[in-house]
């Protein structure tokens, strides 16, 4: 059942919207979103935010986790999110992307994947403040003179308009009475949980939007739609599946997974900062400024990349522990470390005091020895940091000309040459 939900203070709209338009392709409407953001933080009372999940895989991959992070969004900013579970919808199978009739799945094999999903999801939601539903509670109780009169409200014409039904008429394939029930059951979803927003890939645009149709009928204020893009694996070019080998499972060892996410194209790495991490647009934007401008290098971005992504799933531990791993095999080609990468950074980029001294946490983020200034600051304030050989805990150093120092933050180091 719903959880029972406290007045909330939630922060200025635009720093909400900041967020929420993250990585998002289409909202259908921003405008509406923001005057229902706005209603919300006047009366305290947070918006209901779905995204239903079909259980048809037993293990998610980090395509499946773009619409679970833009839910977290919603979640941090204090909204109720739902995880819906689409046990009853997974046993008619959806038809999006699909040129065939998916393959049911029994009822043991569903409820066998939403188990795994559950406990996977929890590495990305908070799960004391999410709302876990399965829409067997409502759609079994639906009977078939429900399903009749649900399916009255749409007709043959507006279903052949979704694309992947086009298609297959167009080309005389056969569709299945029962794939045109999916985004009926979808819709009603929405109508039974009270959403006032739905989340969901741009494949979905149909489905979602038959959402918004279905509450206008039943009385209800029509859903906003939020569609975020479909993400391409780590071949840069078809969506992430594990079917074509290109996928990155949220479960696979932190080694692996931090190897995978350094072989994809510097392209695909500005997407994946944008739809897989929680960091604000305006610093990826910097940060990709400063890649532009030679301050940072392309590969110390990927690996800040992949040592947020894999801390995010594993620990920071464990993501260090795989960087200093990748580093030895890859750019040391040596089981052990026989010398310190070298990091060509531009004085220019380190905020130079009044007195002309460099900022020392500007050092570290820009060799790639912490993820920002803030790490920095507190591996400085606990002795952490190393600058030749000497502990460094003060904010500011002084540098002549052309520098060279070695730069190590607890087991990891390297050689910054300050031009």
């Amino acid at each position: 059942m719903a959880n029972s939900l406290p007045v909330v203070n939630f922060p200025p709209v635009d720093e909400q919207m900041d967020l929420l338009e993250k990585g998002a392709a289409e909202i259908i409407r921003a405008s509406d979103l923001r005057e229902r953001l706005e209603k919300s933080r006047q009366t305290g009372i947070p918006l209901r935010v779905k995204a239903g999940f079909d259980p048809t895989a037993p293990d998610l991959h980090l395509g499946h986790t773009v619409l679970m992070r833009k839910l977290k969004h919603f979640q941090d900013l204090g909204h109720q999110v739902i995880f819906l579970i689409g046990d009853f919808t997974s046993l008619i199978g959806d038809p999006t992307g699909r040129s065939v009739t998916r393959k049911a799945l029994t009822r043991e094999e569903i409820n066998e994947n939403a188990k795994t999903y559950t406990n996977q999801v929890f590495r990305i939601l908070n799960r004391e403040k999410t709302e876990v539903r399965f829409n067997s509670e409502w759609l079994d109780k639906l009977g078939f003179e429900g399903m009749i009169r649900l399916a009255a409200k749409f007709t043959v014409s507006q279903m052949l308009e979704r694309d992947e039904f086009h298609k297959r008429f167009q080309e005389e394939k056969p569709i299945s009475l029962h794939e045109m029930l999916y985004p009926l059951a979808q819709a009603y979803d929405s109508v039974a949980l009270k959403a006032d927003v739905e989340l969901g890939g741009t494949d979905q645009k149909f489905n979602l939007l038959a959402g918004r149709e279905l509450q206008r009928d039943y009385g209800e204020q029509p859903q906003i739609v939020l569609m975020t893009p479909i993400i391409e694996g780590l071949d840069g070019v078809q969506k992430m599946s594990k079917s074509l080998n290109n996928a990155i499972g949220i479960h696979e060892p932190a080694p692996e997974m931090y190897g995978k996410l350094m072989s994809i194209n510097d392209e695909l790495m500005w997407r994946y900062w944008t739809l897989l991490t929680d960091l604000r647009q305006s610093e990826i934007d910097a940060m990709r400024a400063e890649v532009v401008a030679g301050g940072l290098h392309p590969m110390e971005a990927k690996k800040r990349l992949a040592r947020t992504i894999v801390g995010g799933f594993h620990s920071q531990e464990a993501a260090q522990a795989a960087d200093e791993n990748w580093a030895k095999q890859f750019q040391q080609k040596s089981d052990e470390v026989e010398g310190l990468e070298e990091i060509r950074i531009a004085a220019s980029e380190l905020g130079r005091d009044a007195d002309g001294r460099i900022r020392v946490a500007k050092l570290l983020t820009a060799s790639g020895l912490a993820a920002s200034s803030t790490e920095a600051d507190r591996k400085m304030k606990e002795g952490a940091v190393r600058l030749d050989g000497e502990v460094c805990k003060q904010s500011h150093i002084s540098l002549q000309g052309n520098s060279r120092l070695t730069v190590r933050v607890g087991k990891r180091a390297k050689i910054a040459v300050i031009e």
